[in-house]
């Protein structure tokens, strides 16, 4: 078995901080938790972060460069509504692991948010993406609520997840799923 080139291990460090974050929330999970995690001697990840702030960063730019992909694969669908449809889709898709722990993005700027610094505004910017990308479809159906319909699909979204965590229900992502595909299909109409 050939060993982990650098590049490798950085993002096994940084695959692993993202589960970890996510299962456990910034504040509780420590270098070691994701050292363990990604099958890196601690004393490696201090190579690649100085400081659990700079592997928090990291996974941001990892769900940014996720956002990218996603929504690349959004952008195939050929109208506006079906696209929007795609996006719910996927969100709804993840309903078991989104009712065990939340929305990994819409958790961690919950936590982050607690904070005043640099990582608080860059989780943020990955949401407000996703409320922008929302109102360019909702614009291109021809709404020119498109903001106010973006923010609404994205915090119906987000609401739901935390509900469902706590109730720890995922047939309440499902059914809110089905409910925001049939307004979208009513705004297109």
């Amino acid at each position: 078995m050939r060993p982990a080139r650098g590049g490798d291990k950085r993002q096994r460090l940084v695959d692993a901080a993202k589960q970890v974050l996510y299962e456990q929330g910034v504040e509780k999970s420590t270098l070691a938790d994701i050292a363990t995690a990604a099958g890196v001697p601690l004393g490696n990840v201090y190579y690649y972060f100085k400081t659990k702030d700079a592997l928090v960063s990291a996974v941001i730019d990892s769900y940014e460069r996720s956002y990218e992909r996603f929504t690349a694969a959004f952008n195939e669908v050929p109208e506006p509504a079906g696209r929007l449809k795609a996006l719910v889709g996927f969100l709804t898709s993840r309903a078991d692991q989104l009712a065990s722990f939340g929305c990994p993005i819409g958790t961690l700027s919950s936590e982050l948010d607690k904070r005043d610094d640099v990582l608080r505004t860059e989780v943020a910017t990955v949401l407000a993406r996703l409320v922008e990308y929302a109102e360019v479809q909702f614009r291109a159906l021809g709404r020119h609520d498109a903001r106010s319909l973006a923010v609404a699909l994205v915090a119906a979204y987000e609401g739901i997840t935390v509900l469902a965590s706590a109730l720890r229900d995922p047939g309440l992502i499902t059914a809110e799923g089905e409910r925001l595909a049939r307004w979208i299909d009513s705004l297109a109409g």
